[in-house]
């Protein structure tokens, strides 16, 4: 496009401000972020900032800092918490993540097309994806920045500044590994998509050679100055503390589900709907004869497309690994699209007017639904007020063996009370390696860390979960003083032999264990007999390995990773 021509209203620097104020809108009203793991990470920054303060978190936890590919938000609350607090300084962190998407594509594409295409509006509510929702802000806020990132690379091509660019992007690309690995990754897949275009364009009718292969040994060329966190990947992951394996590829199953459920919220309809709306458009662009794609972000798309057929879905023992990708994926092959020259104003005027009519849409119906998750937690929260700080928590939160598309965003709830009580909780994740904290507790046996804390009404095939019945009468009573429900499925009330009421609010509550009252026992037969720990394999393709006491042959042991 002709950066001479007048500007519209979604092209001017007024309306990149309101689509960036916007997208933080959501989550201007909740003290907490209402994504599902982020409660359980936040427990985890206490720890990390008090750790040398309170002598008993020795005793149930061990954190030790090392360079990784995942500490982004973790870094940032240091100085921040100082000023504002733990949660603000979380809830401050959070809202950038959105506004730094939606900046970051509306960025690239004006450097790509010279000015936003109106189509480019659809792509703005990717900021809220399922990603984002579950929590995963590392990779969020990495994401954020990668994309950012390429639009500078971008800039500075256009501007001629190609020293300057490679001496700014050695650090820019060692500071974005560091936030989490995937960021880094997707912007070097961006900028030698981008680099490759330039140089062929650059020698185009100059012969096969010249024109096709030459390109990508200088696109390759021009990238190593991202390339140096290559060397902090290997120091990483060759440690011999870090854990986790690479698995499950090739799962078309899944990687379809992770394309209809992108902006999985909470009305399924609603969501799959605005999916539909989305390859509408995409395909829509193939068959307008006034719509074209940019080469330079087609073969970004399919380069990322490439990378998401090739990606399994667990990587180092992380899962979701590739559907972390599919909200970017999309974003990019949406702002590839621009109108062909001499298609009328009047035509852009409407698609912009529909794509913001989309956003603002996804937005109203997103900081509704954020509304009624942090109501949610602040009925469960008030179980808080009654329990002492130090003390030995064990949490049990309900969960359903099928995959509700509304997630109550509960699940890591639990880690709160450590955040806000140092209290112990049984939700934080224990992989060496992937992350700075590991759990320590023996005591509490195979009641020690996630999954842990999810219970069921009965046992959900290929999980870790435990039934509601087997958790209360198994977990070891000795290592806790306390029981927190959080909204459990219905079971007898025989079960809750031996936990007296503290704090009761409707189904959920807490409970006094008195270690002088034993635990109920469940007859022969009154449930399925779960299956053993050490026999089963994690949903994520590890076999179960624990540095904590094996149980004893009476433990029942269930659990399930899926951080």
């Amino acid at each position: 496009m002709d950066r001479g021509e007048r500007l519209h209203w979604w092209q001017t620097r007024w309306f990149v401000a309101l689509a960036t104020f916007m997208a933080i809108v959501p989550l201007l009203w909740p003290d907490i972020p209402p994504l599902v793991d982020l409660p359980g990470h936040m427990g985890r920054y206490r720890v990390q900032l008090d750790y040398a303060q309170y002598p008993h978190l020795h005793d149930w936890y061990n954190f030790n800092w090392a360079l990784m590919g995942n500490l982004g938000v973790d870094l940032l609350v240091i100085p921040l918490s100082k000023i504002f607090g733990l949660e603000l300084a979380v809830k401050l962190i959070v809202i950038t993540i959105p506004a730094m998407t939606v900046a970051g594509l509306l960025m690239i594409a004006r450097e790509v097309h010279g000015r936003i295409p109106a189509t480019a509006l659809f792509a703005l509510p990717l900021a809220y994806a399922f990603p984002f929702h579950f929590g995963f802000v590392n990779f969020a806020l990495s994401m954020g920045m990668a994309l950012l990132g390429f639009g500078w690379w971008l800039r500075l091509a256009r501007l001629g500044k190609f020293q300057f660019r490679s001496l700014a992007f050695l650090p820019i690309s060692v500071l974005i590994w560091i936030t989490h690995t995937f960021g880094w990754g997707v912007l070097g897949v961006l900028a030698f998509s981008a680099e490759l275009i330039r140089h062929h364009d650059a020698h185009r009718g100059q012969g096969f050679v010249r024109s096709w292969l030459l390109p990508w040994f200088k696109a390759g060329i021009q990238c190593l100055v991202l390339a140096p966190p290559v060397l902090l990947m290997l120091a990483w992951r060759s440690g011999g503390h870090v854990t986790g394996q690479t698995g499950d590829w090739f799962n078309w199953r899944a990687k379809v589900l992770w394309v209809v459920q992108v902006f999985r919220d909470r009305w399924q309809l609603f969501d799959i709907a605005s999916v539909g709306v989305l390859f509408l458009l995409l395909f829509k662009a193939i068959r307008d004869p006034n719509l074209q794609y940019s080469r330079n972000l087609g073969l970004s798309f399919l380069f990322l497309l490439a990378v998401y057929i090739l990606l399994p879905r667990i990587v180092f023992g992380s899962a979701y690994a590739d559907m972390r990708l599919v909200p970017f994926l999309m974003a990019i092959g949406i702002i590839a699209i621009r109108p062909k020259p001499g298609m009328s104003m009047r035509g852009a005027a409407l698609v912009a007017a529909l794509g913001m009519a989309f956003f603002t849409a996804r937005i109203a119906a997103t900081t509704w639904s954020f509304l009624l998750y942090d109501k949610s937690y602040d009925r469960e929260l008030k179980a808080l007020e009654h329990l002492p700080e130090g003390a030995r928590l064990v949490s049990f939160v309900g969960e359903t063996c099928y995959n509700e598309w509304k997630m109550t965003r509960l699940q890591h709830v639990p880690a709160l009370a450590l955040e806000r009580k140092l209290a112990y909780t049984n939700d934080q994740w224990s992989m060496p390696g992937a992350q700075l904290l590991t759990v320590r507790y023996g005591a509490a046996k195979r009641f020690a860390h996630d999954p842990s804390q999810i219970v069921t009404d009965v046992q959900c095939p290929r999980e870790w979960w435990r039934p509601v019945p087997w958790a209360l009468t198994r977990f070891p009573r000795d290592a806790f003083d306390y029981v927190w429900m959080i909204r459990p499925p219905q079971f007898p009330a025989k079960f809750m032999q031996g936990l007296v009421p503290v704090y009761v609010n409707g189904v959920s509550g807490l409970y006094r264990v008195d270690h002088n009252v034993p635990a109920p026992v469940i007859r022969p037969g009154e449930l399925p007999l779960p299956k053993w720990e050490r026999d089963i394999i994690l949903s994520d393709g590890r076999q179960f390995t624990s540095n904590l006491p094996e149980p004893e042959a009476t433990e029942s042991p269930f659990g399930n990773a899926s951080h």
